[in-house]
């Protein structure tokens, strides 16, 4: 039976705003460069009315990474919690625009304001974020509509959104119903902090309800508390049937069973790193859920990232499908 949706996504709904600076204006601005820091309303406000020239456009890691999915071909829906603001609605209409369902409708009322991230671009090209989460990280069990994630092949999941009991619910909710409807379910482990809070939590996600995990390095040796990269890949894929991990621009291990790969990473000069992980992933979901081997789908996960790493902004540019067609895809 053919399912309405191939990847169906749970995240954070953040609105990337992001304006040219020079480095006097983040001294000024007291902003620190390079890194991602999480602000109050009232100093997002502030950060928001500063930039000039500011150009929007919808973000979010999960959201990323179905972006580029659609790019690629695929059917996908994002579940997200947006307000019935002027951001909110830029954030619900530019996903739909770009061929995302996007099932929840914008909140009517609340405290919480929509989600953004200030990012102000040096010239040298270093991102600084400075991200307010707003009603986003509020995401919980209402939002997830069991009738969606039943009728969609795969679920992919950010670890970020288990820094509130309502987001680990809505995990669990959204992995039982498409358990329940033959699908696989998966999560991205986001950022070694978020690991390193949630370690205990994460281990026995990993090994009770997902079909994969796709992490980094630091990812994978934080959750498994391990010396060695080789120890927590072992660990990891003991707990979970698939096992992914990036390396930045070192070659890609998959572990699935008794198979193992190396993916060899071509490695380029970034002009802008920002959404490298998300597009990986958006390619090894895209190979996945078109029955390809774990080769290919590990290869187009490389050629994705690297396709998003040559260029400002999180999403990609060029035609992925052609990109692959290339490499004999």
């Amino acid at each position: 039976m053919t399912k309405r949706y191939q990847v169906v996504g749970i995240g954070n709904a953040i609105v990337d705003v992001l304006a040219q600076c020079d480095d006097s204006f983040l001294e000024h601005m007291n902003i620190q460069k390079g890194i991602m820091q999480l602000v109050e309303r009232e100093r997002g406000e502030t950060l928001y009315a500063a930039m000039e020239n500011r150009v929007q456009a919808p973000g979010g890691s999960v959201a990323n990474t179905l972006a580029g999915l659609g790019n690629m071909g695929r059917s996908t829906a994002f579940v997200g919690r947006v307000r019935d603001d002027a951001l909110g609605r830029f954030y619900a209409d530019a996903m739909m625009k770009d061929g995302t369902e996007f099932p929840n409708t914008p909140i009517d009322g609340g405290e919480l304001p929509t989600s953004r991230s200030m990012i102000f671009v040096s010239p040298d090209g270093e991102r600084s974020m400075n991200t307010y989460l707003g009603i986003s990280s509020e995401v919980g069990p209402d939002d997830v509509d069991e009738a969606v994630f039943a009728d969609a092949q795969m679920l992919f999941l950010e670890g970020y959104l288990y820094d509130k009991d309502q987001g680990k619910e809505a995990f669990g909710k959204a992995a039982r119903a498409i358990h329940a409807g033959g699908g696989k379910a998966g999560v991205a482990l986001s950022d070694p902090f978020c690991v390193d809070r949630h370690r205990d939590d994460f281990q026995r996600l990993i090994s009770g309800e997902m079909d994969y995990v796709i992490g980094n390095e630091a990812e994978f040796t934080t959750l498994y508390q391990a010396d060695r990269l080789e120890d927590a890949l072992d660990a990891a894929a003991a707990a979970c049937p698939l096992v992914v991990c990036t390396r930045s621009g070192d070659d890609v291990i998959a572990i699935q069973g008794d198979e193992r790969v190396t993916v060899p990473v071509h490695r380029v000069t970034p002009v802008d790193a920002t959404g490298a992980g998300d597009q990986f992933a958006a390619g090894l979901l895209n190979g996945l859920v078109t029955g390809r081997t774990l080769m290919d789908a590990g290869r187009m996960g490389c050629i994705a990232a690297a396709e998003v790493i040559g260029h400002m902004g999180a999403r990609p540019e060029r035609d992925l499908k052609a990109l692959f067609a290339d490499a004999g895809l």
